[in-house]
Parts: structure tokens; sequence; C-alpha cells
């Protein structure tokens, strides 16, 4: 693992596989880190198909500093992660990511789509439910805590929890916001995951994926699954102007089965994802 600083924002990261070979960053879902059960296991079999595999903790996330700048979260973490990728000097960028990273993979190809390759996305959140429950537990908490208690009541969240027993310097970036400012900036936030007509991905317009023109692989999402419903991905495929909507290599019993046992012990929502290894790999071959 190192750390480096990109824009003044404390990133861990690491690299697997070989120096020089294409390049894939993979992106979790949730605040989770790069090391929740999943994201490595894919990293190590995309690297043993030949490529450099960047895996990080996006801002908000893991071992990294905690950011409350931009227009939305998502929008901050994919710029971050384009930095990243600019600073290390891995050329252009397969960016593959579920959930929370499928928005971080966009924002990021937006911002200079030039450095990415291909996007590879799956989990893709939308619906009213869906987005209210993210904005509640991203934004409104930590904002209801703010205005009542103040920064104090912030940092002892659980949604912070992680972050700031792994990089005990957040609490101190937390303890150092303006409460008004720090409200202000929930509020912004939040209001990317209130859903509108237009805008299937929170905080992104159709026109901005209308011109993420690098090749796409989307990976159908479930009927049964109200965070990432089926309808999100096949939108997002026919958005994309050089999109392929497929099939993920798991079956609906097998998804829901996953995610039942995971809710029940806390961790695993991410361990079917090594198994998207391989379509991935042959889909960045080309």
């Amino acid at each position: 693992m190192a750390r480096i600083e990109i824009d003044g924002i404390g990133i861990e990261y690491e690299l697997l596989g070989p120096a020089g070979a294409p390049a894939i960053a993979v992106t979790p879902g949730g605040r989770m880190s790069k090391d929740a059960p999943g994201v490595r296991e894919l990293g190590e079999a995309l690297a043993r198909g030949g490529r450099r595999v960047l895996l990080h903790d996006r801002p908000n996330c893991g071992q990294s500093d905690l950011c409350f700048t931009g227009e939305t979260e998502s929008m901050m973490q994919g710029e971050a992660l384009i930095g990243l990728i600019r600073t290390l000097n891995l050329g252009p960028t397969a960016l593959a990511g579920g959930s929370a990273g499928s928005r971080t993979s966009l924002f990021a190809a937006a911002h200079d789509p030039e450095i990415v390759s291909h996007l590879l996305q799956w989990w893709i959140s939308a619906g009213t439910i869906s987005l209210m429950s993210l904005g509640n537990s991203y934004c409104c908490e930590p904002a209801v805590a703010a205005s009542y208690g103040g920064m104090e009541a912030v940092a002892g969240l659980p949604t912070f929890a992680e972050q700031i027993a792994r990089n005990p310097r957040n609490r101190e970036i937390l303890l150092a916001q303006d409460v008004d400012e720090f409200v202000a900036t929930m509020e912004r936030w939040a209001g990317a995951f209130v859903p509108t007509e237009g805008s299937l991905v929170p905080g992104m317009t159709a026109d901005r994926i209308a011109r993420l023109t690098m090749p796409a692989l989307v990976f159908r999402g479930s009927a049964r699954d109200i965070y990432h419903p089926d309808w999100t991905s096949e939108r997002l495929d026919e958005m994309l102007p050089n999109s392929r909507l497929v099939d993920p290599p798991w079956t609906e019993q097998e998804f829901l089965a996953n995610w039942a046992e995971a809710t029940r012990t806390g961790e695993g929502h991410l361990a079917l994802w090594p198994r998207l290894a391989e379509p991935i790999l042959a889909f960045t071959a080309s």
C-alpha cells in the first residue's frame, strides 16, 4: 500500500500486476474501502490476466482523507481518481465500478475522457427508494447531527467510524469544519439524490452521459435489487453511445443469497465481484 496527496487530499492506494500493462481502476460501492471482501480478489484476478490494477480508497472512504468540497461527493471522488491516474502515469485506464463506484467512474470519465480507455459498469443506483435512502445515509444524517450537536456529533456517527479508526487525522478534519458550511455542503450533495427526469445517475445529466464515447460494458442488474434494479442498467446502456449490455456472471438466486448473508453478517456484499474478472478481461482486450 502507498499514500499520495492529490489536490491536498491524502489518498491510500495500491497497484497490482505488471508495470506498464494496460491499466484498470476498480472502485467499490458505498463508502467501502479497497479492503472490502471481493474488491482485492477482483483486482488480483485482473492482475493475473495481465492488467495493471489500481485499487484506492476514495476520499471519505477507508484510510484516505475526508473531503467536503465538490458539487457532489461522487464528482469530487471522480476527479480525485483522475488525479491519481494522471499522477501515477498509468496511461489510458479502464474504469470499473459498482454502485457508488459506478458513479465515481462515470464522473471520472466525464472529467477527463482522454485518459479513460473503457467503462465497466454494474449495480447502477437509481429509483426513488434507492436514491432517497442514499441521500439520507450520506448527507441527511450528518447534516442533522451537525445542526443539533455540532461537528463532535458528526464525528460520532457510524458513517465515519471506520474512516476515523483507520485514519485518526480524519477526526481532526471533521472537527475543523465550519458547521454552517458543512450543513450547506450536505444540502447540496443531498440534492443530487433527488430523482429528476433526464438524470439517471445522481448529479449527472443525460447529456454528459451521452458524451462518454469510450467502449462501455454494462452488467444487467437484478429485478429484485431495489438499490440497483435491472431497468437502471438497461437505461444506462441506452444512454451510452458505445455500450454493450450483458448478464452478470451470477444468477439472481446467487445474488439474493449473498446479499441476505452479507446483510446478516455486516460484510461481504461485494463477495461475488471476483467473477467479473473474466468478462472484464475479455472486453478490455479489444
